[in-house]
Order: structure tokens, then sequence, then C-alpha cells
């Protein structure tokens, strides 16, 4: 057996993999399609909305918010932290055009306390905001101000919630996918996340995987409490996957994907969308230059040995590097027909992989420039060592 032979082999041999006994998590089933049914009771809840100059979708985002169908008492609390587009005003001009029917609470933001990250600190005062009254909410919804949501949204989340049992709820929201440089990356985003917390093991209590989306996550406030609260959270870059393990160590939780949840601003181009992975990336990694190498090692493996031997080599590796190939498309049709896209990019996903290496390494690079986790003018990264 040559070596080419038996790199292929172990190219192959990952894919199986994935393809059996990683969960399922290509199939993409975990979904909050269809409607669940009401609940003996419509609990207390409250959506707390992080914003910092969301003026272009704050509008759509919030009005989304106070248009739900919700049975039960239901408020929300934007919290604006040091925007300087107006993102107040215009929030406040859709709360009093609702004629009452929701009640909106606007709070300026105080200045960022060392050790914290900014939409943490923001949904701390959102939330302590929500808490300082007789009437506690039992559920927080904790959703980013760029989410649009469905009219019935908090009823399926709440529903869901209280139908399982879960401490947890949330929604990975659907991507704008409008653009070429998104039609090429975005897909792969959600197929990727997937592949690191398959959404069958995050539901399955028996197991430790946890994670969760963060722009649109409903949480029971008790099991949040006895969590240790956002507080324990504070520093956390991948803040929704750690907040889910905490969770988690709570009560059973699910992460699924929806459309009755969308992000409403556009991505734009090609480096504007590796800049958003960029930011976190490097932290999925522990900031360690070994599990960086590692994976970057492992991505070339998994996703460039199989074109190249089914270009370049001859007999067995070329089979074997063709037959990777097609298992890796395979894997990614469901992702792609989710995202209403051609299942012509699943040929594409090396390519695409490799774009991701890419950006993985510029995380890295920006972390050790002292940039990491750069997000609307602040450095975020390690925030709990500053």
């Amino acid at each position: 057996m040559t070596l080419w032979t038996g790199i292929g082999l172990v190219s192959l041999a990952v894919w199986l993999y994935m393809l059996v006994a990683r969960g399922g998590y290509w199939l993409a089933r975990e979904r909050d399609d269809g409607v669940i049914a009401a609940p003996m009771r419509w609990p207390a809840v409250v959506a707390v909305v992080p914003a910092r100059n969301e003026a272009d979708v704050i509008a759509r985002s919030i009005g989304s918010l106070l248009a739900q169908d919700y049975a039960g008492p239901f408020r929300v609390v934007l919290v604006d932290d040091g925007s300087i587009d107006g993102t107040a005003a215009v929030a406040q001009g859709v709360g009093g055009s609702v004629e009452g029917r929701r009640r909106l609470d606007v709070l300026a933001g105080t200045d960022l306390p060392a050790g914290w990250t900014g939409k943490l600190w923001a949904l701390e005062q959102g939330i302590r905001h929500a808490t300082a009254t007789a009437d506690a909410p039992d559920y927080f919804l904790l959703t980013d101000a760029d989410i649009g949501h469905a009219p019935d949204n908090v009823s399926q989340l709440i529903a869901r919630a209280e139908q399982d049992g879960r401490v947890q709820v949330s929604l990975m929201a659907e991507l704008s996918c409008a653009s070429p440089a998104e039609r090429f990356l975005i897909p792969a985003f959600v197929y990727f996340f997937q592949m690191l917390y398959p959404f069958a093991w995050v539901a399955r209590r028996g197991r430790r995987t946890a994670a969760a989306a963060g722009g649109c996550t409903l949480v029971r406030r008790d099991a949040l409490e006895r969590a240790g609260g956002i507080a324990a959270i504070r520093s956390e870059i991948i803040d929704d996957c750690a907040l889910a393990r905490r969770l988690k160590a709570e009560g059973p939780i699910w992460l699924g994907l929806t459309r009755r949840a969308v992000s409403l601003r556009p991505y734009g181009g090609f480096l504007k969308i590796g800049g958003m992975i960029s930011r976190s990336a490097y932290a999925q990694l522990g900031y360690s230059p070994l599990a960086l190498a590692g994976t970057v090692a492992a991505m070339g493996l998994v996703y460039l040995v199989p074109p190249l031997l089914a270009l370049l080599a001859e007999g067995p590796a070329r089979w074997l590097g063709l037959s990777a190939w097609l298992v890796m498309a395979i894997t990614f049709l469901p992702m792609l027909r989710f995202y209403r896209q051609s299942p012509l990019w699943g040929l594409a996903l090396p390519v695409i992989g490799a774009a991701y290496t890419v950006f993985t390494v510029q995380s890295a690079i920006d972390f050790w420039r002292g940039r990491g986790g750069l997000w609307k003018g602040r450095v975020q990264a390690m925030a709990g060592d500053t």
C-alpha cells in the first residue's frame, strides 16, 4: 500500500464516521417545523435585546417582538449599549406606535466594566431591570437586535420548553444567503457549527455536548440563576455555547434550525463574512497554537486531500479520494436544501473548507496582534484578563 493510498483511506474513514456516527448532524433534522400544542398555562416572558449601533434594523426587530401573538405576560427590554446612530430613539418610536399592546423598556447602558464583553454586560443590565420588580418573569428570551421573529415564535419556544421540560430552547436563525459570498460561506457556517455540536447530541440528556445560538435563545430564569447568571460567562467570546454548557448542567436543552427567526442584516462580501468568522475562531481553539496547528492539519486531511487525490492520483488512491469527496458532498446536501441552494455547492466544500481554514489562521493572527474578538470597536478576546 502506497503512502497516498493510506492517506486516502484515513480521509475516507473520517468522512464515513461523519456520515454514520456523528449524531446525524448533516441530516439537519432538529428543526422547529410544525406547531407544538399550547401548554396548560402561558408563563411570563421578558425579551432582552442588547443593541449597539443597530438603527438600520432595530425597527423591524423590535417591531416583530412587539407584534408577537403570545397569550401570556410578555414585555421587551432593549439595552442601548452606547450607540451613536440613534438606535434608542428608533426603538422608542416603534414602541410608541404599537398603541400599548406590548410594553417596551429602553435602557441606556452604563459603562463597560473590566472583564465583561459588551453584549454580555448589556444582557446583564437588561436581566437586572426585568427582575427588579415583584413580577419577575419565568423565562428570558435573549435575542440579538438584528433578528426578526415570526408572530408565533415566542409561543412556540415556550410550548417546546414547557412540553419537554427544557431549561433552554435555542434557534439557529435563518441567515442571509443572497450575495455570491453569502451563498459560498453561509450554509457552510451552519453546517460546520452542526458538525462541532451535533444538534441531536445537544438535545440528548445523557450527552455532555452543549451549544446554543445567541441570536435567539429562551432560558428559564431559575435555571439561569442556579447556573450563576450571565456573570458566570461575562468574558466569553463564544458566549452562547458557554451559557449552554452551564444550563445543561441544570436540565435538558434544545437547539434547532428555524425559519421563525431570521437575520435582518445582509453579511455583504467575502472579507466582511471572513471577519465575522475570524472574530471567534481562535477562541474556539482555546487560544492554543498547538490546537491551531492541529486544526490546520486536520482540515487539510479532511477537505483538501480527497479532491487532490481524485484529480492527481492514480489507482486505489484516486478512487479513495473520489469516494471521500462524494461522501463529503452528500453530507452538505441537507443544509444546501435548507438554504435553497444548488446541490452542486456540495462539490465546492473542499474550497469552502480551505477558506474557513484561512479565516481561522487570521483569527489567531488578530489575537496575537492584540485585536482578537474585535466587534464594533471593542477588542474583546480574553476580556477576563484585562
